[in-house]
């Protein structure tokens, strides 16, 4: 059994984690204190959903080690800001080396900033509503899910409010990054710190 004191002298890199959160210094750093603390606030949202949107089909690594360059290239996901950019924009973000460049992504965020400034409530506020009550934790990687009825009824209403790659299993990931599921597995010293 750990004293108080010995748990604190416990370092980072000697910390029981979800199995992807010790594969890169990275993920770690992400694990540890993002992945799963609960985000609010529609412009983080906003991020959020659009980084997640830009993963589809990629490592999320890839968004994690690019997410400054998103941030400089996106106006820091302020929606008013996104959902007045044009062709010229659309053009230096195709010639943006220092983010995912891809068309469909880009009109996709572009368009869905405009559907955030049309909603009727909050983004943050929408997104939770779709949060589960009661969501059992994960014992091992092998019992995260990746959709759940959550998820397609997130998808489902996002895409009914005109965004667009916001699938299921986007919407479901996005759950997990903000908290809203906690899918740190049992062993996880996230787990075992709440």
């Amino acid at each position: 059994m750990h004293s108080i004191t010995d748990v604190m002298e416990i370092t980072v890199s000697e910390r029981s984690r979800c199995p992807w959160g010790d594969s890169t210094p990275e993920y770690a750093a992400y694990h540890d204190e993002e992945w799963g603390v609960p985000l609010r606030g529609r412009d983080a949202m906003f991020e959020r959903v659009s980084l997640e949107a830009f993963q589809s089909g990629l490592s999320w690594i890839t968004i994690l080690r690019k997410r400054e360059s998103f941030r400089a290239a996106f106006a820091g996901f302020v929606p008013e800001l996104v959902a007045g950019f044009g062709d010229a924009d659309v053009a230096r973000l195709m010639a943006d080396a220092g983010i995912v460049r891809n068309r469909a992504k880009i009109h996709a965020t572009i368009g869905n900033a405009r559907a955030v400034l049309d909603l009727d409530r909050p983004l943050d506020e929408l997104l939770w509503s779709f949060a589960p009550t009661n969501h059992p934790r994960p014992a091992t990687l092998a019992d995260v899910p990746a959709i759940t009825d959550e998820s397609k009824a997130m998808a489902k209403e996002l895409k009914k409010r005109g965004l667009a790659f916001v699938g299921p299993t986007t919407c479901y990931a996005l759950m997990q990054a903000t908290g809203m599921v906690d899918d740190h597995i049992a062993t996880c010293w996230r787990a075992t710190s709440r």
